[in-house]
C-alpha cells in the first residue's frame, strides 16, 4: 500500500489548484474477505469527470491488470480547494460505477490540511479518509462511528511520502491526462518507485 498511497499524494503534488483523481487497484482476499489495495493508477487532473477520457482510462486499467489477477476496487481524489474534505458528486458517481462491478469498493479522500502538516513535520496522522457504503448506500466516511475495519501500514507509508516530496519525485509523475496529451509518457509510471 506504500506505492498506492504515496502515488495518490504525490499526484496532488504535481498540480496544486485542481483537483485530482485516481483508481485503486487490488483484489478481495479469500482468507478473510478484505480488500487488498496493492496499487493506484492516477488518471486527471482536469476535467476529473469528463466520460469519454474516464471510460477509455478504466478499460485500460482493467485490461492490463486483469491479467494479473487484480481488478479495479477503488477510487481516489483530492479536491481542488484546501480546505475542502467532503466528497464531490464526481467522486460519488465514479466511485458509484465501480461498485456496481465490485461491492466492496472504497473511495479515499485527501485531506490536504493533513497532507500539508505532514510535510511540515506537525502530523503523522493518515492523510486519507475512507469511505465505504453503508446500510443506505450512501458513501459514509469509516470509523466516523468507532466502527473502523481498516488496517494500514500508514506510519511506514508517511515516510515514505515525506521522501517522494522532499525529493520532488512528484515532478516525474505521469497521469492519464498526460498519457492521452502524449501517448509516449507512461501512465503506469514504472520508473516512479524505483
Amino acid at each position: 500500500m506504500k506505492r498506492s498511497i504515496s502515488g495518490e499524494s504525490m499526484q496532488l503534488c504535481t498540480v496544486h489548484t485542481s483537483a485530482v483523481n485516481g483508481i485503486l487497484i487490488g483484489r478481495l482476499s479469500a482468507v478473510n474477505d478484505v480488500v487488498e489495495i496493492s496499487d493506484s493508477i492516477p488518471l486527471f487532473h482536469s476535467q476529473i469527470g469528463l466520460l469519454p477520457s474516464l471510460e477509455i482510462a478504466l478499460m485500460m486499467v482493467e485490461e492490463y491488470f486483469s491479467e494479473k489477477g487484480l481488478s479495479i476496487v477503488g477510487y481516489f481524489h483530492a479536491n481542488e480547494r484546501f480546505d475542502d474534505v467532503e466528497l464531490s458528486n464526481v467522486a460519488k458517481n465514479i466511485g458509484d460505477h465501480i461498485h456496481r462491478y465490485f461491492p466492496q469498493a472504497s473511495l479515499l479522500l485527501l485531506d490536504n490540511k493533513k497532507l500539508e502538516a505532514l510535510s511540515k513535520g506537525n502530523d503523522r496522522s493518515p492523510v486519507m479518509q475512507l469511505y465505504s457504503k453503508d446500510s443506505s448506500r450512501s458513501w459514509k466516511l469509516v470509523g466516523a462511528d468507532g466502527s473502523s475495519r481498516l488496517t494500514t501500514r500508514e506510519p511506514s507509508a508517511n515516510i515514505v511520502l515525506l521522501d517522494y516530496i522532499s525529493s520532488k519525485k512528484w515532478e516525474d509523475l505521469v497521469d492519464f491526462d498526460d498519457h492521452l496529451d502524449d501517448i509516449s509518457k507512461d501512465w503506469l509510471n514504472p520508473e516512479l518507485f524505483k
